[in-house]
């Protein structure tokens, strides 16, 4: 599945609100586009996710500019005012409004045996602002990849929570070798970082790996085992506040 953004631009001029960028992510090639601003990051994720369409240049995936498609196939991953979950809510609580919106239980057991499949079962009561960056990453990609229909993902701006490049990149490559598509806007120094890395050898990585893509644990459909209560005050893991937006495709 390749998303390409041919020339794409949004404005015109060296005060365009989104300059040219061209860029490919596909099936086992990741794409890294750098893009300044505040709202430059926002807008290329919204482009290449088919969610707004370029007053230049072409948005295409295998080849067809068809947004729907786009928007069908790809989910925006904690882009700022779009699909960025609020930093109050703890682990638990985004994890289970994700599931829900995917349609997949969501009940206690069911969200604490998925982030338990993710490395994440320790943060369940972290609030999302305070999660070290690539668990944040982490979170939100496997989240989003359990939506139906979802192959790929366009990551927005993930240093700006800071930590290490290298530890977000590890997560980046890790949905890349499982089959997922990923396009990761991000700033110049960060890409920078990004190319100076050693990237991984995705060469054995069928490029014919089905239709669906690999996404990961995801919750039983009848889970039998039952969370211990732990006795720390801490927020309610059952009161789910909304997003900024509902982050379905």
């Amino acid at each position: 599945m390749r998303l390409e953004l041919d020339h794409v631009a949004v404005g015109e001029g060296p005060g365009a609100p989104l300059p040219e960028l061209t860029v490919v992510a596909d099936r086992g090639r990741p794409g890294f586009v750098a893009v300044e601003t505040v709202d430059a990051p926002v807008l290329a994720s919204l482009v290449a996710g088919g969610r707004m369409a370029p007053t230049q240049g072409r948005v295409t995936l295998d080849g067809s500019d068809d947004a729907a498609a786009i928007r069908a196939s790809f989910a925006l991953v904690d882009t700022p005012s779009v699909a960025e979950p609020f930093g109050s809510l703890t682990v638990a609580q985004v994890a289970r409004e994700e599931l829900a919106l995917a349609d997949l239980r969501s009940d206690r057991a069911s969200t604490a045996l998925l982030l338990d499949e993710i490395g994440l079962a320790e943060h369940r009561r972290t609030r999302l602002q305070a999660l070290p960056t690539e668990l944040r990453v982490r979170l939100l990609c496997e989240l989003a990849v359990l939506r139906e229909g979802v192959q790929g993902l366009v990551l927005t701006s993930p240093e700006r929570h800071g930590g290490d490049v290298a530890a977000w990149l590890a997560v980046v490559h890790d949905l890349v070798a499982r089959g997922v598509t990923v396009l990761t806007v991000t700033g110049f120094a960060a890409l920078a970082a990004v190319e100076a890395l050693p990237a991984p050898d995705f060469s054995g990585l069928d490029e014919h790996v089905g239709d669906e893509v690999p996404a990961g644990p995801a919750p039983v459909s009848d889970p039998t085992t039952t969370t211990t209560p732990d006795p720390t005050p801490t927020p309610d893991d059952s009161a789910v506040a909304p997003t900024r937006e509902d982050p379905r495709p």
